[in-house]
């Protein structure tokens, strides 16, 4: 079995007094907020996404079957104003009303249809816009974890590079956690890669 080697007590308490040391681990800490905040957008665009998808889902089956409602009673007025030109003037009052209620609720089918074809325009846009935002805070994610690791070398090693790759790594994930909720600047492989899971 490997051998561990366990620190020495006073070994620890000169690194923790170290001011490197020390300013590594509050870099650490700030990470982790960002990677908490992070997390908490990607999370949201996931779950607004899901709830906006269901919804425009639907509105569309909403839609068709108000297409099927009108079409029906399209086919209705069609045959009754058929009929009104065979019969001409023997062509029952009673069978008139059927007519005009028949054009009637096929407007008011068509009128529902609109304001339905809007609201699931509405949730549409709605997918694309959490679709856009969502791999800003993937990528915002891995960022800070490594850089989480990379800090975490830097402390128990005392290697200043790591610091300081975990530095551009966290100001890299900050922009892009920036960048996710406002969609400020579009970065083109992150927006194409939405754009076409959208279509």
């Amino acid at each position: 079995m490997p051998e561990v080697e366990i620190p020495r007590p006073h070994e620890v308490a000169e690194k923790a007094e170290n001011p490197f040391t020390r300013a590594v681990a509050l870099c650490v800490a700030v990470y982790a907020c960002g990677l908490a905040v992070a997390t908490f957008g990607g999370h949201n665009a996931a779950k607004e996404m899901m709830m906006s998808k269901a919804e425009e889902s639907n509105q569309w089956n909403r839609y068709q079957s108000k297409s099927t409602r009108a079409a029906l009673y399209k086919l209705e007025a069609t045959r009754l104003q058929a009929e009104r030109e065979v019969d001409g003037d023997r062509f029952p009052p009673a069978r008139g009303r059927l007519l005009d209620v028949a054009v009637k609720e096929e407007a008011r089918m068509k009128a529902d249809m609109d304001e339905i074809e809007a609201a699931a325009k509405h949730h549409q846009a709605e997918v694309k816009l959490m679709m856009r935002k969502d791999p800003y805070f993937d990528f915002a994610e891995v960022g800070f974890q490594l850089a989480i690791v990379l800090a975490s070398v830097a402390m128990l090693s005392g290697k200043r590079w790591a610091f300081y790759a975990s530095l551009v790594l966290a100001v890299g994930a900050v922009l892009l956690t920036a960048n996710g909720f406002s969609l400020a600047v579009a970065v083109p492989g992150l927006e194409a890669g939405a754009a076409a899971a959208a279509h």
